[in-house]
Order: structure tokens, then sequence, then C-alpha cells
């Protein structure tokens, strides 16, 4: 640290410093901190070129389910690609089911919300 604490990251197996403020290190620093912003780069433009925006929401990750589909309907037709498929369908269907029983938990939320119409109608929706 500047102020000349320790940061709290281990020092390294031949050194006193850890890797970030090792001087013997500074080149393999330099080498990772380029890496690390290209791997960032690229990130964001093939989350652009894909209208990926994440693991965040069901959306989301169906838009990455039917990526992998898409790419997976190009390959060469082998044992790999069939086992590809066979996984996107599985997690396509799991995905659907948890989309469903969000839906449907909302919706008794909902209906909880108003115990005014249950108790007139007697229905949930």
């Amino acid at each position: 640290m500047p102020d000349g604490r320790p940061c709290g990251a281990p020092p390294g197996r031949r050194s006193t410093f850890c890797f970030w403020r090792d001087p013997g290190r500074a080149e393999d620093l330099a080498e990772a901190q380029r890496l690390g912003g290209a791997r960032r780069k690229r990130e964001r433009s093939l989350a652009f070129a894909f209208d990926f925006s994440g693991l965040e929401s069901i959306n989301a990750i169906r838009r990455l389910l039917e990526i992998a589909a898409t790419d997976a309907l190009g390959l060469e037709t082998s044992v790999a690609k069939v086992r590809l498929l066979i996984s996107v369908a599985v997690a396509a269907a799991k995905l659907l089911e948890t989309g469903e029983l969000a839906d449907r938990i909302a919706a008794l939320e909902a209906a909880l919300s108003r115990p005014d119409d249950m108790a007139t109608t007697g229905d949930l929706g």
C-alpha cells in the first residue's frame, strides 16, 4: 500500500512482496494487465455482436442458449454435436420450467396481495 501497510495479498513463493507489488514481477504484471484489458475489450465486442448482456435474467440466458444452439447446428455432424444439442435442449427445458414457475409464483403473490378479490370470487387468477 502507498502508506507502507501490507495490502493483504499473499506474498509470492520466493518473495516478500505480493504479485502486484513485486519489482521482479513487473513484466509479468504488465503482461497480465495487457491480457486482462484485451479480454475485457473482446468481451464487450462479442456482447455487442451477439446482443448478449450476461446471465442476470432468464431472457439473457435464453439468448445465450440460442447462440449456442445456432452455432451447434452449423457444426459437422458428429457425436459431439449431438451431445451439445442435447445439452442445449436440456438447459432450455429447465429454463422454460423455471420461467413458468416464476410466472406462477408472481401470479400467486399478486393474488395474495389482494385478499378481498379472493374472498369474493374464490379465484386466484
